[in-house]
């Protein structure tokens, strides 16, 4: 007996004639007898009385279609609870990430887990990369996404991403724009057939130093007023670090800790500053004035490492978006959205 058998005998009680049920059935009427005929076999009962009226149900019959009935009920709710069941992974990851590149970087890594894993909640702690570490430190995120942080007791670390440092603000004089040097090889690639081009604007897109942007020397950058935060931030880290091996001053004209107070100030002609790449298209919209170069001699870098918990297991959520994480980060890698290497 299967529920196949079973639909066919409640429609012919239902009909009231095998010739009726055999055509709604759309299967010929002998098919259906001997469906029946198994069925009573079966059950070792007789289920219907026959006569030139059609059929009626014995009282085994009568039962028999109403435990039918019952039964496919709970079949078909028993399949539509199967189906409404989540279909790959379902829980919340809490990420926690720089200030700076949070912009670049959340904005698509949500829109494409939205897509793919729409059972997966992401929520962002989005600050200072001190507070992103001690966030990740004191377990109030899963997944963090650390600023020069190679190894951090504590946590997992794995290597992300690395980005060269920009050297950029308003110049309405050109004073520092005539301090920049040209690419070295821009020239070359401009000159260059179309398939050696396509292979240099891939390159240059996957480089922490794009050969087409101008530089400047680090002495140079440090003659200018510069808005700086202080020297608790990495990016003055790096920035004094410089300084030092090139035993040079630097003239800092502002210094604040809040990065929006920083990014107001260069914004407005207070003065210049040093920003990772991943902060580059916080630019000024259509200002004519506005320089960007990469700093070299020495060429400063900032890399982030992906990490968790050292003495966590990382769970199937977690691994989706940390996959993801990886994948959004190599795709605006290669794409230039984002001039960095992986």
């Amino acid at each position: 007996m299967d529920l196949r058998s079973l639909r066919y005998f409640i429609a012919v009680v239902e009909a009231g004639s095998l010739s009726r049920a055999a055509g709604s059935l759309y299967i010929a009427q002998p098919a259906l007898t001997a469906q029946i005929k198994k069925l009573e076999s079966e059950l070792g009962a007789q289920l219907l009385e026959r006569s030139h009226a059609g059929v009626t149900p014995t009282q085994a019959g009568v039962q028999l279609y109403q435990d039918a009935r019952r039964l496919l009920s709970d079949a078909s709710a028993m399949r539509e609870r199967i189906q409404r069941l989540p279909q790959g992974p379902e829980g919340s990851v809490t990420i926690a990430v720089p200030f700076l590149l949070s912009s670049l970087l959340m904005g698509p890594l949500l829109a494409h887990l939205k897509d793919t894993h729409p059972r997966i909640r992401v929520f962002v702690l989005d600050d200072l990369s001190l507070m992103v570490r001690k966030a990740m430190l004191d377990r109030r995120a899963d997944i963090g996404v650390l600023v020069d942080a190679a190894q951090v007791e504590g946590l997992h670390c794995r290597p992300l991403v690395r980005e060269a440092m920009y050297f950029c603000g308003h110049d309405p004089g050109g004073t520092v724009r005539a301090l920049l040097r040209s690419a070295p090889d821009a020239a070359a690639t401009a000159q260059a057939p179309a398939a050696r081009r396509a292979g240099a604007r891939a390159t240059a897109a996957r480089a922490a130093s794009p050969t087409m942007r101008p530089t400047i020397d680090f002495a140079d950058a440090a003659a200018q007023p510069l808005v700086l935060q202080s020297r608790r931030y990495t990016i003055r880290q790096r920035v004094e670090e410089a300084a030092a091996a090139r035993g040079v001053a630097l003239n800092i004209a502002h210094e604040h800790d809040s990065a929006r107070v920083i990014r107001s100030l260069y914004a407005c002609g207070g003065g210049f500053t040093f920003t990772p790449a991943c902060a580059l298209g916080d630019a000024p919209a259509s200002s004519t004035d506005w320089m960007v170069a990469r700093v070299v001699n020495p060429e400063m870098t900032r890399s982030y490492t992906l990490a968790t918990a050292a003495d966590r297991e990382v769970d199937g959520v977690m691994q989706v978006v940390m996959d993801a994480l990886e994948a959004v980060v190599r795709e605006l890698v290669a794409s230039g959205r984002w001039e960095a290497a992986v």
